[in-house]
């Protein structure tokens, strides 16, 4: 569904499209079944740009607009939600917060190597007593000289097994309260930095989430991303974005689910004919076709908000709330057309189920997109 698209546009849908197909779509369910991070697809992709999609080409960037990246993160994750996940955290609550925070050593420094996929960053907040409740955490980053003494444990961290980069929000300040929570730079090879066990997780097994573990972890001040207190600031910035990046990878799996569904309701013929023909079915397909193109809809409107300099934060919202909730929907009726086969895994519906449903969790929950969205709407 291209008709609000431009040509620059439709040409960045094509090329990524024929990457992955050519890349991409030939390792996904190996990857996803032997839970494997694939080296040798994300060197390729690096090379393409898409770890830095919006980062300026001075800085090794591809210097796309927001429309673009949610092209990219969308056609990415059609072919695999899994390294969809690790491009759009990267991109959006990893890089452009250095980007957009950032002082000139640390961008110089850090940015080219992010950009060019040769590092790959995470975005540290989660802990086991702090999720929704980013206020909560524990984590502490101590003023020691000219560095912090952090000790943190981070959970859920996408990207955490292979990450190099690590935005940690920590409190620098215990006594202040949500304003003594900051941000540090926490680099893999630092003594006291430790990756924990990947996570066995049901979908985007392609993603090596793991917990990370900092213990009397010197950092150096430098290190220290925007001012002491600006951590939620910071945080709540970069999710913005990222919001954006999970709906449009929710939009992929979605339009993967569809693609899948139609050929397989083409082919699969029942008392004489394709089942598509059959009304039950041909509803399921008008339903998920309307929910795919809703959700990119609403996508590329938070997207071209952000572009335009407008204020986006219910936009994203409403884009993640319905793109994740419609990839549910649409991968569990992908499964149901496609019968019992569909709850095997020699076909790839059932690998998009389990894929999106962690759409609805991460980077904020639909109950707290709810929250946003209602506050928003009152307090117009």
């Amino acid at each position: 569904m291209d008709v609000f698209a431009t040509e620059k546009n439709r040409a960045v849908r094509r090329s990524v499209r024929e990457f992955c197909d050519r890349h991409i779509v030939p390792v996904a369910a190996a990857v996803d079944r032997e839970a494997r991070f694939p080296w040798e697809v994300v060197e390729k992709m690096g090379a393409m740009g898409y770890f830095g999609i919006q980062a300026l080409p001075e800085l090794s960037g591809a210097g796309m607009d927001t429309v673009n990246y949610a092209i990219v993160i969308e056609e990415i994750s059609r072919a695999c939600g899994g390294l969809g996940l690790c491009v759009t955290v990267h991109n959006s609550v990893a890089l452009y917060p250095i980007l957009a925070f950032g002082t000139d050593e640390q961008k110089e420094r850090l940015i080219p190597d992010l950009a060019l996929g040769r590092k790959i960053g995470a975005f540290c907040l989660t802990e086991p007593n702090a999720g929704s409740d980013a206020s909560a955490i524990e984590a502490t980053a101590i003023p020691d000289r000219d560095h912090y003494l952090v000790n943190a444990n981070k959970v859920f961290v996408t990207n955490g097994g292979v990450a190099d980069v690590c935005l940690i929000f920590a409190r620098t300040d215990p006594a202040a309260g949500r304003r003594g929570i900051s941000v540090v730079i926490a680099e893999r090879g630092t003594p006291g930095f430790a990756v924990g066990d990947l996570e066995d997780l049901s979908g985007m097994r392609a993603n090596p989430v793991s917990s990370i573990r900092l213990t009397d972890c010197r950092v150096p001040k430098t290190n220290l991303l925007g001012r002491e207190g600006q951590g939620l600031i910071i945080g709540l910035n970069a999710l913005d974005t990222g919001r954006i990046g999970i709906a449009s990878q929710a939009v992929g799996i979605a339009q993967a689910a569809l693609d899948e569904a139609t050929r397989y309701a083409k082919e699969r013929r029942q008392f004489g004919q394709p089942i598509g023909r059959h009304q039950a079915v041909g509803a399921m397909i008008a339903d998920m076709a309307t929910w795919v193109d809703a959700a990119r809809l609403l996508v590329f409107r938070a997207a071209a908000c952000r572009d335009a300099g407008r204020p986006f934060t219910r936009e994203s919202a409403m884009a993640k709330l319905y793109a994740s909730e419609a990839a549910c929907r649409v991968t569990d009726l992908a499964v149901q057309i496609h019968g019992g086969y569909g709850f095997s895994r020699a076909y790839a519906v059932e690998r998009f189920h389990r894929d999106a449903r962690v759409t609805r969790i991460y980077e904020g929950t639909s109950e707290i997109h709810r929250m946003v969205i209602s506050r928003s709407v009152l307090e117009d």
